[in-house]
């Protein structure tokens, strides 16, 4: 898509707000694209010619050993840079200017003066409030640039060249908090860049359709259609380019939500008439997880379960050729360590793993460059009904990782159908679409309970529900007390052998939004 669209490259060093800066220019209109310091290189900027690049902040210290640094000559290519907090600093250091360690570190939020009012602060208030997260500051800029804001502790709040096009903010324009980050972020894009802001999801569906036909051609291509909001984007994509030469697998593995199987036939199957092959593997996947408490070993063995099936279906078709995935810009940038490093595995990602390799099948994934709002926006202009666009998030192991402990018919009962409760409730509250997930978890211990004057001894289910942009952070969501009273009244009066209902007040991070 670099070659149709006007691009700004971001280049990642590392900071919790970049995929943010990404998320502001994408909402400008403008298409752009986030990559790890070793790929900046001079040739890379003559082969893509993005309108500009920006570079992130990040955790390091530019003094530092291993600092990534970005190479010299990119400054010169005459291509715009905006350095953000490290990405500044890193700036001013290539260029021969001075960083040091501040006197008073800055976090949080910090008036800002504006001095230079010109290029990137056209039009924006000579006072207001900025978001800081800095330890190092660039207290002399290199030569030909000029101190265009500052606040109490930061003389050099942002420097720029304006005859170079280079500019460089302490602060993070990025982030909600710096009140005129919207304005800043803009005058980089139209004022300096010249974007035109024209990249939309119309013009992006319409380009993926002809990308994909000309890739596909006559060829056959299989789906692994799980019911939630990528994979069904990405079938509804492709079945509007390719129509009947797509084939999409489902496979019920007994691990689902309440009625997703009967929504998906309903869906695909009827409603947009794909053709839509259901796979009835509960029994399989159920003794595969015999026993098995470790939560990595069971992804392990779903994972390996799924592919099976997969695999004995796609070869009853013919022609089969590609493999199409709903993967996500943020599963994308995910995989790269922004220093280019190994990343620490905290659990093996929800999607399924590759195919084996002697299917030999290429790759199709239509969804790789947008963010899930994006790709709401696209099923919502594909006709996509909207229950299915805001399902919330369901991981790929399904039930079995909201059960700690063994997976059993029974224990799958006792969570889907509190799970089922958890969901109505929420709905039934209004709040279904203000959060990002809410769902039921079967914890692996017993307590004792009074029902009808008898004592009991039964399982415990945790309620769970986040509000979050990306799953990247999540917060635990603050639910009307007497919403929280509903949910665990139907649980414990409807689900048979729950006599406890708790509340999970834990973040993402510390915790993961998933249990397991």
């Amino acid at each position: 898509m670099d070659g149709q669209h006007e691009l700004i490259l971001i280049v990642d060093y590392g900071s919790q707000y970049t995929q943010l800066i990404a998320r502001r220019i994408r909402e400008s209109r403008v298409f752009c694209r986030i990559v790890p310091p070793q790929e900046l290189t001079s040739a890379l900027l003559r082969e893509i010619r993005p309108k500009g690049l920006v570079l992130s902040g990040g955790p390091a210290s530019v003094y530092q050993q291993g600092a990534p640094l970005p190479p010299v000559d990119i400054f010169e290519a005459g291509v715009p840079v905006l350095g953000i907090c490290y990405g500044m600093q890193a700036m001013a250091h290539r260029l021969g200017g001075t960083v040091s360690r501040a006197a008073k570190r800055e976090y949080g939020k910090a008036p800002v003066r504006v001095r230079e009012a010109d290029g990137l602060f056209k039009d924006v208030k000579t006072d207001s409030v900025s978001w800081m997260s800095h330890g190092d500051s660039v207290v002399t800029p290199p030569a030909g640039f000029v101190v265009s804001a500052k606040t109490t502790n930061t003389v050099s709040a942002a420097i720029a060249d304006p005859k170079r096009r280079l500019y460089g903010l302490q602060f993070h324009p990025e982030v909600a908090h710096t009140e005129e980050g919207g304005k800043i972020l803009k005058n980089f894009l139209f004022g300096i860049c010249g974007c035109a802001g024209e990249w939309t999801m119309t013009s992006f569906i319409d380009e993926t359709i002809e990308a994909i036909r000309r890739r596909v051609g006559q060829a056959h291509v299989v789906l692994g259609l799980s019911g939630g909001v990528d994979s069904s984007v990405a079938a509804a994509l492709l079945h509007r380019a390719i129509a009947k030469q797509l084939t999409c697998i489902f496979v019920d593995n007994g691990l689902l939500r309440q009625g997703e199987r009967s929504q998906v036939e309903e869906t695909f199957g009827r409603h947009f008439q794909m053709d839509l092959r259901v796979v009835d593997a509960a029994e399989r996947f159920l003794a595969r997880l015999a026993g098995v408490t470790d939560p990595e070993e069971k992804r392990k063995r779903i994972g390996e379960q799924f592919i099976r099936e997969f695999e004995a279906e796609a070869k009853r078709i013919p022609r089969v050729k590609f493999l199409a995935q709903g993967t996500l810009y943020p599963d994308v940038i995910e995989s790269v360590s922004a220093w280019g490093g190994p990343s620490a595995t905290i659990k093996t990602h929800h999607n399924v793993g590759g195919l084996p390799k002697e299917m030999r099948l290429s790759l199709v994934e239509p969804l790789r460059d947008l963010f899930k709002d994006e790709v709401r926006e696209v099923g919502r202009l594909l006709g996509i009904p909207e229950e299915v666009l805001h399902r919330h998030p369901f991981p790929g192991p399904g039930l079995a990782v909201r059960i700690l402990g063994e997976v059993t018919e029974e224990r799958l009962r006792m969570v889907r159908e509190a799970d089922a409760r958890v969901e109505e409730e929420i709905r039934r509250a209004g709040l279904y679409r203000k959060l990002w997930q809410a769902f039921a978890v079967l914890l692996p211990v017993k307590t004792v309970g009074v029902m009808g004057d008898e004592r009991t001894y039964e399982h415990v289910i945790a309620v769970r529900a986040v509000t979050s942009l990306d799953a990247m952070t999540a917060d635990w969501a603050k639910l009307p007390p007497e919403a929280l009273e509903r949910i665990a009244n139907r649980i414990i009066n409807e689900v048979k052998g729950v006599n406890r209902v708790v509340y999970d007040i834990s973040s993402k991070p510390p915790a993961t939004i998933e249990w397991e």
